[in-house]
């Protein structure tokens, strides 16, 4: 580092809050790893997410992403990391833009203050995974194997998620202020940090203080991206969200419905069903995904309706039709699912298929020359107890 860099990075230093000053002083970075080794060079990497010169923040979150939370995966740095940029999301800097670091990331410029509330959303989310199996089961990338292969953490990885886990008061805490800020993209990004982490059993109390500030907005914004992701939030976290199982919009109708909970069960369930069955208009609603919603809308609408259903039966005739139009791309994401959904408990030979059940395998049967509809669906069929060929299935109808 050169000198004026030297004098660079304490003028930095000197400018941050105290917390971030206390955590960034008070730990000791050498004994902690990132996703390439050391821990040793994330302080000044810290440090530049605040720096006046955008393309040097722009780093500074990239490797945010790509080191210290890689690929989703929690480091020992991450829970240190994530309280440093929980402590500097007032800093002055917050409100500057920069564009995206790595070519990909193409979209229009946006301001300090969301990147970083965005990553703390990514890091409660990661630490979540594994906390509640029923709830990991219903996320649209779920597929029943990952628990058969479910393997012994090492000491590093038990450490850094327990430790991720222990921030999220501290998080939380330091994110509710910009549930209410004018900006609606930072608005927008606190939500998607805020639906995570009061997922945590811990953090139960400080529910009701956050859909009471939700429900007051609701009646002041009329978007439809922030009524909906609000219409989730509450949905995730338990509330009851009958009342917006009503609304004008058919896109927060279903965000209402996602659940889990839900007092008015029938009712959420139509509204996930008549979504599923225009799925290209579903898809339409949200052209960039909701935080915490990655991949077509569709596909958590639908892995929505198969946890809400108590039978088969309940959502056969749309998913029967799912199965029936094809596409070769979405066997994990929809196939599968539904497969596994209508043998729950897996097939039994001793029992005769009920209909839905026969109706559903014969438009495997039937699709399967033009999209791969039993070959490509192996382990779901495996996963069923099922036959993992053609002619087996069929020797079942």
């Amino acid at each position: 580092m050169t000198n004026d860099e030297s004098a660079r990075m304490t003028r930095i230093l000197n400018g941050l809050p105290a917390a971030a000053q206390e955590v960034l002083l008070g730990t000791n970075w050498e004994s902690l790893k990132h996703a390439y080794g050391s821990g040793e060079d994330i302080p000044v990497s810290l440090c530049r997410l605040v720096d006046e010169d955008p393309e040097v923040r722009s780093e500074a979150l990239a490797a945010l992403d790509t080191g210290v939370l890689h690929q989703g995966s929690p480091y020992t740095v991450t829970a240190p990391a994530a309280l440093f940029v929980a402590a500097i999301l007032d800093h002055r800097g917050g409100l500057a833009e920069h564009e995206g670091h790595f070519p990909w990331d193409d979209g229009p410029p946006r301001s300090l203050l969301a990147a970083l509330l965005g990553w703390l959303g990514r890091v409660a989310e990661s630490a979540a995974h594994g906390e509640d199996l029923l709830r990991d089961r219903t996320h649209w990338q779920w597929a029943p194997w990952q628990d058969g292969t479910r393997r012994e953490r090492d000491p590093d990885e038990l450490a850094a998620l327990h430790a991720c886990r222990e921030t999220r008061p501290a998080l939380y805490d330091a994110v509710e202020p910009f549930l209410s800020s004018p900006d609606p993209h930072v608005r927008e990004a606190a939500l998607g940090a805020a639906v995570p982490l009061l997922s945590a059993p811990g953090l139960a109390d400080r529910v009701p203080r956050a859909a009471t500030l939700l429900r007051a907005r609701l009646g002041t914004v009329s978007g439809r991206r922030e009524r909906a992701s609000t219409a989730r939030a509450l949905g995730a976290w338990g509330m009851d969200t009958s009342d917006l199982l009503a609304d004008s919009d058919p896109a927060v109708r279903v965000c209402a419905a996602l659940g889990p909970a839900q007092v008015d069960r029938p009712r959420a369930l139509t509204v996930l069903l008549d979504a599923l069955r225009d799925p290209q208009t579903t898809d339409g609603w949200f052209p960039e995904p909701l935080p915490g919603l990655d991949g077509w809308f569709r596909f958590t609408v639908l892995r929505s309706a198969l946890a809400l259903a108590e039978t088969f039966e309940e959502v056969a005739p749309v998913a029967v039709a799912i199965v029936a139009a094809g596409g070769t791309s979405v066997v994990d994401f929809e196939r599968g699912p539904i497969l596994l959904r209508a043998f729950a408990g897996g097939h039994d030979p001793a029992h005769p298929l009920s209909p839905a059940q026969r109706d559903l395998l014969r438009a495997f049967v039937d699709t399967d020359e033009a999209t791969g509809g039993i070959g490509g669906n192996v382990l779901w069929f495996r996963a069923a107890g099922l036959p993992d060929d053609r002619e087996g299935i069929a020797a079942l109808l």
